[in-house]
């Protein structure tokens, strides 16, 4: 889906409605920039430019994104961190290729094998109500001692996604789990050690090969 562009004097906001999850943080903290009561809904000189900037950069999704017109774009975190949400997606911020795509910042990647935007999450979660944990205790792999760095997201044909960079995995509260170099991350919902994949898709028939 291609992005909306809310245009202001000094930064550019763009919104992919695909990649929305609605945790409605940038209406809870900026309500006179972002109202889906109004039309536009995002109205970026209704505040300083850099206000507008931190509310962005703190959307999970990445549905948000801006661009300045002088001063600094957004830059990745020193370190990759992916967050396993409550009932919900796996939440990565860092510096991120999604299938060969352009670097993004942040992303939510689907988990329970709903969305009809794979990888992405689009809240399919919530109808289908998917259940569980944001707070796992599963069996990791070795820990690795990197941080930061290119991530490259990639979904394997009908089976996980393959993580391939240095993160460091959290629960949904912040708690450290591991952290990895490469991983391969549950998407259909059904593996019984999530956020890992350890097989289960293939018993119960998940079909998303990327074409």
């Amino acid at each position: 889906m291609k992005r909306k562009e809310y245009t202001g004097q000094d930064i550019t906001v763009s919104f992919d409605l695909g990649r929305c999850i609605h945790s409605r943080n940038c209406f809870l903290q900026l309500p006179k920039v972002f109202d889906p009561g109004n039309r536009p809904w995002v109205q970026p000189d209704q505040a300083a430019a850099e206000e507008v900037a931190a509310v962005i950069r703190a959307c999970p999704s990445g549905a948000l994104a801006y661009r300045r017109g002088y001063g600094r774009d957004e830059q990745p975190p020193q370190i990759n961190r992916l967050a396993i949400l409550e009932n919900g997606p796996l939440v990565l911020a860092g510096d991120i290729s999604v299938e060969g795509g352009e670097t993004q910042t942040r992303v939510a990647l689907c988990r329970c094998g709903q969305s009809k935007n794979k990888p992405y999450c689009d809240n399919s979660h919530v109808d289908a109500g998917f259940a569980t944990t944001g707070e796992p205790a599963p069996k990791t792999p070795p820990e690795k001692d990197g941080q930061g760095g290119a991530v490259k997201v990639d979904r394997q044909p009908d089976g996980p996604l393959k993580i391939d960079g240095n993160v460091e995995m959290c629960t949904g509260t912040g708690k450290r789990i591991a952290k990895l170099g490469m991983a391969y991350l549950c998407r259909c919902g059904q593996s019984k050690n999530k956020p890992f994949c350890d097989g289960s898709h293939k018993q119960a028939g998940f079909k998303d090969t990327p074409g």
